[in-house]
């Protein structure tokens, strides 16, 4: 009989010639296990998804209950669907009432795609500024923001894209009267989770505000509580004008969102009409996944313990490879001297059972980003283990 690890490096794309291939039979909270029986503690979610575990109770509930009553029904925004409807006021409540118009999609980098036509729609304006090694996705618009190495290959992309260095004053005066948007993350999360002053998102919002730009601002990893608020902007006493979510929003469902006011998302109803669709975005099963993810996080203090849980990483991981510990949260980075230091303590942690990963931006440093689950118990074990690998 074919084993399922022969299918899939035999049938299944790959993105890289030297893939992970563990093989995952099962997932509970913060642990992942193998076909061996071997079990790993998951310091990475995912990559930012699986902010309340792996399969939640709460989640597999809402999930169970809505395929008892239907599934896929019509391309989006055509029937009032509960999951949808419900989930979109839901949302809305955690933003500034300004933020009060969803639109869903199935990922982030559609949610990106979205936001930027309806900025151009909006403004009458062609022109994007996005910083210097920030990832927005990998479809062609979101992938023209990001930095060459990953798009040199697959041009021609849009062109009309300015480019800023992420925490720098002096180059906000770049963005100008011909742009439509600035596409920014408050939280830097494949740079290395770089948190810039406040004073700089806000000098952002200011510029934006100035030469009638539109603020969009990325929180596909940092929303849904990862940074110790439920959105990462709430840190920095600004309202974006379009906002982006997806990877922690659907508990481990594929979902994601960009969310705006009803003035602005209301160019895509004419001129023409249907300016943006989608078959499966908000997909009614997804959307009770991240209903029940979101009431999870707010009924609990998920939110509130994730600081001291980053705080009790910071104090636990200090060793003289370790260069420096950045993050908010449970969002950290340990920056090491080079990637192949680091990528060597990777190995053998997940030879010890602990699962991290690098950055697409900053390859010297480590991922922690875990689920917000994790108890101090468990804390202590993965860092004891990854304090071992550095030995």
């Amino acid at each position: 009989m074919i084993k399922e690890r022969q299918l899939f490096f035999a049938n299944q794309a790959q993105t890289s010639d030297f893939p992970l291939a563990l093989e995952i039979v099962k997932a509970e909270g913060v642990y992942l296990y193998d076909s061996n029986g071997e079990k790993y503690i998951d310091l990475i979610s995912g990559i930012a998804v699986s902010n309340v575990g792996h399969r939640h109770p709460k989640v597999v509930e809402a999930i169970k209950n809505q395929v008892d009553q239907y599934m896929h029904l019509m391309v989006y925004g055509e029937y009032i669907q509960s999951p949808q409807a419900l989930l979109a006021n839901a949302i809305s409540e955690t933003l500034d009432k300004k933020l009060d118009n969803v639109f869903f999609t199935n990922s982030g980098t559609e949610a990106i795609e979205g936001a930027m036509k309806l900025a151009k729609k909006y403004t009458g304006r062609l022109n994007f500024t996005s910083c210097y090694k920030a990832y927005h996705g990998s479809t062609q618009g979101s992938l023209s923001l990001g930095d060459e190495q990953f798009k040199r290959n697959f041009r021609p992309l849009l062109s009309n894209i300015d480019k800023i260095a992420f925490g720098n004053f002096d180059d906000i005066k770049n963005i100008s009267c011909r742009t439509a948007a600035v596409v920014i993350e408050c939280i830097a999360a494949e740079g290395g989770v770089i948190i810039p002053e406040k004073t700089y998102i806000q000098a952002v919002r200011e510029r934006c505000d100035f030469v009638g730009a539109l603020m969009i601002v990325d929180e596909i990893q940092t929303g849904f509580g990862r940074t110790g608020k439920f959105w990462a902007h709430q840190h920095f006493d600004i309202v974006p004008d379009i906002l982006t979510t997806a990877k922690g929003m659907g508990g481990g469902m594929p979902i994601g969102a960009f969310i705006s006011s009803h003035k602005i998302m209301s160019v895509f109803k004419e001129n023409p009409i249907l300016g943006h669709i989608t078959t499966f975005g908000g997909h009614p099963v997804c959307s009770a996944a991240s209903l029940a993810t979101l009431e999870v996080l707010l009924e609990g203090d998920l939110i509130e313990k994730a600081n001291e849980k980053g705080e009790l990483f910071k104090k636990l991981l200090i060793h003289p490879k370790i260069k420096a510990i950045r993050g908010i949260g449970l969002m950290l980075a340990l920056e090491f001297e080079n990637f192949e230091i680091l990528k060597e303590i990777i190995n053998k942690a997940i030879l010890k059972g602990v699962i991290t990963d690098w950055f697409l931006y900053c390859d010297n440093s480590m991922r922690i980003a875990p689920p917000l689950t994790i108890n101090e118990n468990e804390i202590r074990h993965a860092c004891q283990i990854i304090l071992e690998c550095m030995n």
